[in-house]
């Protein structure tokens, strides 16, 4: 993929607002990349510093990838922060804290 997807990408993720969590797949979507999920999260691997990467989440609200134990810790630490809740099992409710507004 190339650095105009990634862009097209960064510019959909800052626009996510504090509180709020969107899906791999709905930044995928929002940028004309139908199954594009995997793209969205390389893309945050890369993720430019300032940008809220953080507020990225699966589709079932839950935190995914990061190869570091201490990665996912450190999500939802961030995420908390902002006043997003889990549950007992480590989900979002996206019905809550999810934005649509892509």
């Amino acid at each position: 993929m190339g650095s105009e997807v990634f862009a097209r990408i960064y510019a959909v993720l800052a626009r996510v607002p504090a509180g709020r969590v969107v899906t791999y797949g709905q930044i995928a979507m929002a940028v004309g990349l139908p199954r594009g999920a995997r793209t969205v999260g390389w893309a945050l691997r890369h993720c430019p510093e300032g940008l809220p990467w953080h507020r990225v989440v699966n589709a079932h609200g839950a935190i995914s990838g990061g190869c570091h134990a201490n990665h996912a810790a450190l999500h939802r630490s961030l995420l908390e922060d902002e006043g997003i809740v889990f549950d007992a099992n480590g989900y979002i409710d996206l019905r809550i804290y999810g934005w649509d507004e892509i």
